[in-house]
Formats: structure tokens, C-alpha cells, sequence
């Protein structure tokens, strides 16, 4: 077994590996440059008289994702001038992502305001996401 880079060489054998796993969503762009890690594993060989390359049989690619944190003063303002300000930096936050060159964001609410906030949420544009289940891996 060897873990190295992904090389532009080896794009065949990801989609393959993609189609192979028959998960419901499009092979990535891994061009793109969100995606910072890009990592192969080559294990075996692939069969046939003489022909002694490796075969890539996994690959972990690590695209970038934005956590979206919201501070506000809850006291601040009627109830309409605090929604306001949240359209606003609703906005300029999703331009200055874009901007950035991120494709998504993503909130985790607290239990507490979830039903509610989360249905302002839905009506700005976001979706509730509950398709796949999400875990964490805490690096630090």
C-alpha cells in the first residue's frame, strides 16, 4: 500500500471509483481549488501479463466548506430593524463568499432557536439539510 498525491493522471481511476460506489451526487471538480487536499492510495497490481502498475482502489479528497457564525445583540433594535440587518449581512456575506470562491456555508443551530431561526433560515434560501448524516473530526 502507498498513500501519495492525486496527479491529474489519476482522474480516470477516481471517476471509476465514484461510479463504482453508485452515491446519488455528481463526481467534484477536483480542479478546483477549494479542494486542498487530494490524496490517492495505490495497493496491488493491476493483473495482466507484464503490466506491473499500481492500482488506485481509494482516494480522500478534502474540499473546502464554510461554518457560518451569526453574533447579534439581541436587544438591539425592534424586531424589523434586527431582521433588516440580517438580510443585509445575509447579502454581503453570500457575495464576499462567493467572492472567495466557496460554494456552500453551512449552520449548525443551537436547539434552542432551531425551529424558529431555522424556518428564517429556509426562507432566505437554505435548505435543511438531513439527506446525509454529518460527522466531525476534530484536528486540533
Amino acid at each position: 500500500m502507498r498513500i501519495r498525491e492525486y496527479s491529474e493522471a489519476d482522474l480516470d481511476a477516481l471517476v471509476a471509483l465514484h461510479r463504482a460506489q453508485g452515491f446519488e451526487y455528481p463526481f467534484p471538480d477536483v480542479n478546483d481549488p477549494i479542494f486542498v487536499s487530494k490524496l490517492v492510495v495505490e495497493d496491488g497490481k493491476e493483473g495482466g501479463e507484464g503490466n506491473q502498475s499500481p492500482k488506485i482502489v481509494m482516494a480522500a479528497l478534502a474540499r473546502l466548506t464554510c461554518e457560518m457564525y451569526l453574533l447579534a445583540d439581541p436587544r438591539s433594535g425592534t424586531p424589523r430593524e434586527r431582521y433588516d440587518r440580517l438580510l443585509a449581512l445575509h447579502r454581503a456575506g453570500a457575495a464576499d463568499l462567493r467572492a472567495r470562491g466557496l460554494d456552500d456555508a453551512h449552520a449548525w443551530l443551537p436547539p434552542s432557536i432551531a425551529k424558529r431561526f431555522g424556518r428564517r433560515l429556509e426562507s432566505l434560501g437554505w435548505i435543511r439539510d438531513d439527506a446525509w448524516t454529518p460527522y466531525c473530526r476534530r484536528l486540533r
